[in-house]
């Protein structure tokens, strides 16, 4: 694996005795956006609906916040249970009760989701030279080439805290030397967890937990192993791998395997991207014309760098850029063919945000999309097209079709991960209602 010109932390050898993986999950991702939003929301119960409308009681949780979930209020519940548990804030209180037990709902808003998500997306893009998103909120990062166990707690700090400072949501950090047991160590401590499993103590830190923790146990595949009487991980790692296999297939062994911190697999990411963006938010919202346009400057040359690093020409250059309290605005001009020319991407990207000279702004992101990895002649520039205007006022973003360093969907990996996703979903809280 190359390290494409990443930075690395004090310490970092040449030599490497175990990969290291990251694995970043979001905590109750849908709340924490509304409260992102809403920042008087925080530490209050928050309950987030599919096929909810305000003042209504229909629809189900697709999240619900620590402090919700404290009243029995749980993910894919109906929402006029989450109700009977956890009345809705002002409801209580003009039928008379005095219960301190009441919640705030909200609808689900997928856009101004995938719009924090993409943030996050920036950071773990910018920390990883190769990084796999699993969800709108959660993903793998190999950050081999980056660190070296001895700072990898360290390192794993530094991402956590850029989410936190640059985005404003929490997330919980897992760190092992396989994809597994990563995933289950950031679930291991949450809400805003980190937990480092060094190599050679996997096994150890596997052994005393429930089987339904081992990555790829669903709710169905721990009701049969509980009838084999197979409780914990220990249980299923001193197994009979035969007997495994004659009941789960092929799985049972790989089931077997991954509790005993055996796994193999390298992370992949999903296909190639469609668009490279960086971002930086300011320390509070500022006007003032340079300080912006000396940011946007910065990110463009950065972004064009990655895209020259792995050999991407694009065709759109844009400009993202966020307003109080978060309303989100793009730019992006067409180009008649593909280009790789970072100066052409510092003078569009600084056209473009002259729009917003004189309003206050909170973030600017510059992105380049519609790359093209194939080695060919670039087009002349001439004539090239004049800004598009893809806005989405209030809490929108930008079409699905050009998200920041989206993929191309894999059907055959997806359903591989089916299982592993059921029993994440069961276990954070959290129903996905799209790819990350």
């Amino acid at each position: 694996m190359s390290n494409r010109g990443g930075s690395r932390l004090p310490g970092v050898g040449d030599e490497r005795e175990e990969r290291i993986v990251f694995h970043v999950d979001m905590d109750c991702f849908y709340a924490a956006c509304e409260r992102l939003r809403e920042p008087e929301l925080e530490g209050e119960p928050v309950v987030v609906g599919m096929g909810y409308e305000e003042g209504e009681s229909h629809g189900a949780v697709a999240t619900a916040s620590y402090e919700a979930r404290e009243h029995g209020v749980e993910s894919a519940q109906a929402i006029g249970k989450a109700l009977e548990r956890l009345p809705r804030k002002g409801v209580a209180e003009t039928a008379g009760d005095d219960s301190d037990a009441t919640g705030y709902y909200r609808p689900v808003d997928i856009d101004f989701y995938k719009s924090v998500s993409e943030d996050v997306r920036a950071i773990l893009h910018d920390c990883a030279d190769t990084v796999r998103e699993v969800s709108i909120d959660e993903a793998y990062l190999d950050v081999t080439d980056r660190t070296a166990w001895t700072v990898a707690e360290g390192f794993a700090r530094h991402v956590k805290n850029r989410i936190q400072r640059e985005v404003g949501v929490p997330a919980s950090v897992g760190v092992a030397p396989n994809m597994s047991t990563a995933k289950i160590a950031s679930d291991y401590d949450k809400p805003d967890g980190l937990v480092v499993v060094e190599p050679g103590t996997v096994r150890d830190f596997l052994a005393p937990l429930g089987v339904a923790e081992i990555h790829g146990v669903g709710p169905v595949t721990a009701r049969e192993l509980h009838e084999m009487g197979i409780e914990t991980a220990g249980d299923l790692a001193d197994g009979d791998p035969r007997a495994l296999a004659d009941r789960f297939g092929e799985r049972g062994r790989e089931l077997h395997q991954r509790a005993r911190g055996d796994d193999d697999r390298e992370v992949t990411p999903r296909g190639r991207p469609k668009s490279l963006s960086r971002e930086s938010a300011f320390t509070s919202a500022t006007s003032d014309s340079e300080e912006k346009r000396s940011r946007v400057e910065t990110l463009a040359t950065a972004v064009a760098e990655r895209a020259s690093d792995r050999n991407a020409m694009y065709r759109t250059i844009g400009v993202k850029v966020v307003t109080p309290p978060f309303d989100v605005h793009t730019r992006e001009r067409s180009l008649p063919g593909p280009v790789d020319d970072p100066e052409l991407v510092v003078s569009v990207a600084l056209n473009l945000l002259s729009e917003f000279a004189d309003d206050r702004v909170r973030k600017v992101g510059v992105r380049v999309s519609n790359l093209q990895f194939t080695e060919i002649d670039q087009t002349s520039l001439d004539g090239f097209d004049a800004p598009k205007r893809v806005e989405s006022e209030g809490n929108g973003e930008e079409p699905s079709d050009t998200e920041r360093e989206s993929t191309e969907s894999d059907a055959e990996e997806k359903n591989a991960e089916t299982d592993e996703s059921q029993t994440e979903n069961s276990r954070s809280g959290q129903v996905s209602l799209s790819d990350f």
